[in-house]
């Protein structure tokens, strides 16, 4: 089967669990409120492209092309981004839900991260250098070897990084994030 290439389409409302996806390439394109849970984007590209409130959890992303792809408000659970093409890889993020993600050494340079749920998202050697992280949920987020050279986390919320095993330098943190770097001496710190 042949793929599709598709320009300046609008998706709204589209639920493909009951309607057939096409895989192919999409061009400057808007999905929004639509629901492509479980669904399979191999080898789909995706340019220019904006998704807003749509569904995307559980997708399997091998060999994905997001190339200056926004994610607003998504639901993006369980998502494996280390198996995208990362030629030219480029994703943002605002008001997401990405629980449970995976970015394994993933190129994430100057990546917004802003106000997402990033619960339990893996890190591990990702170069998150000049990413904004600001105001995202950190809870059990997997930082190791990671890049966070000159990254946001300003009103960043429940992570634990150790500066020992990741690079920080001049990354930004709130005063309330401290914490977050010396959880591994076991020290209080009152407020």
């Amino acid at each position: 089967m042949e793929k599709q290439f598709i320009v300046d389409k609008e998706f709204l409302n589209e639920d493909f669990s009951t309607t057939r996806w096409q895989g192919g390439e999409y061009d400057n394109c808007s999905f929004t409120n639509c629901n492509l849970a479980a669904f399979d984007l191999s080898n789909s590209i995706f340019l220019d492209c904006v998704f807003e409130n749509c569904d995307l959890s559980n997708v399997v992303l091998y060999k994905t092309a997001f190339r200056k792809v926004q994610f607003n408000a998504c639901k993006l659970l369980g998502l494996q981004f280390e198996d995208c093409n990362d030629f030219l890889f480029e994703v943002n993020f605002k008001n997401c839900l990405l629980n449970m993600a995976s970015f394994y050494q993933c190129q994430l340079k100057n990546t917004a991260f802003i106000n997402c749920s990033l619960h339990e998202v893996e890190f591990s050697g990702a170069n998150l250098r000049n990413a904004n992280l600001q105001g995202s949920d950190l809870l059990g987020a997997i930082f190791d070897q990671t890049n966070l050279e000159e990254a946001d986390l300003t009103n960043a919320l429940r992570f634990a990084i150790d500066p020992e095993k990741n690079n920080i330098k001049k990354a930004k943190f709130s005063l309330e994030g401290l914490e977050g770097l010396l959880y591994k001496y076991n020290i209080i710190i009152e407020k």
